[in-house]
């Protein structure tokens, strides 16, 4: 899905910009420097390069109470993610990031400016949050539950591992399930990296994400994040882990 409103205010700059260039010689040469710059928006929109877009919610947003707040994900979603959809979207434009995919966006990550990147891993990062929550949590049933078993003894042991690496994440950060090369592993990530980052400490496929920004929490539990922690076990969405697991 493309943002028609920044495409429309693309295309009247460029509009803008052919009738100044046409309008003959200005000072210092901008016709030039115009038409150069109007040729060079043209090819990147014809590239059609990516474009971020936001999951929709899947829920109320007071669903999850007793353990996300409604005012919570209420801010979190429309402010915080939306925040990160509309900052990336304009670093590509401005930038002139001509990377079609996400996957081929993250295998740069490291060439890319401070605003693309972590706006970049916020919008991701947080659609991929909200698809791993629910109303209404199951358990790890089959291949995801064996998978837990062998690389961590048991599903009480890896959600003990899992909280403890949530509690340690200095400031703020995320804390992953990732399939690497055929076995789980717990990851943390700083600010808005992810394990898909052509720099990640810890790089494979994502089958899990708790985000521990503090915005995320400190409305309903303020400093106490183990609470957080604690309470997000109870509207885990496993049946989508196990589909990203395959």
């Amino acid at each position: 899905m493309k943002n028609n409103s920044r495409r429309k205010f693309i295309e009247n700059t460029l509009k803008a910009t052919a009738a100044v260039a046409l309008a003959g010689p200005v000072i210092f040469g901008a016709d030039k420097t115009y038409a150069r710059e109007a040729a060079n928006t043209r090819e990147f929109i014809a590239a059609e390069a990516l474009q971020f877009t936001q999951v929709p919610l899947g829920f109320e947003y007071n669903a999850l109470e007793p353990y996300i707040d409604t005012q919570t994900n209420q801010i979190h979603y429309t402010k915080h993610h939306t925040a990160y959809i509309k900052n990336v979207n304009d670093a590509i434009v401005a930038e002139k990031i001509s990377y079609t995919t996400e996957k081929e966006f993250f295998d740069h990550a490291s060439q890319l400016s401070p605003k693309a990147r972590n706006n970049g891993g916020g919008a991701w990062n947080h659609n991929f949050f909200w698809q791993s929550l629910t109303p209404k949590p199951t358990a790890p049933q089959g291949k995801l539950k064996d998978a837990i078993n062998v690389a961590f003894g048991s599903l009480e042991l890896f959600k003990a591992q899992f909280a403890q690496a949530a509690l340690s994440r200095f400031g703020s950060g995320w804390v992953w399930l990732v399939n690497v090369d055929g076995k789980l592993s717990i990851a943390s990530t700083a600010n808005q990296d992810n394990p898909l980052f052509d720099n990640a400490t810890v790089k494979g496929t994502p089958l899990l994400a708790l985000d521990v920004w503090e915005h995320a929490y400190y409305l309903k539990y303020q400093n106490k994040r183990n609470e957080y922690v604690a309470g997000w076990w109870n509207v885990l969405n496993w049946n989508e882990v196990s589909k990203r697991l395959g």
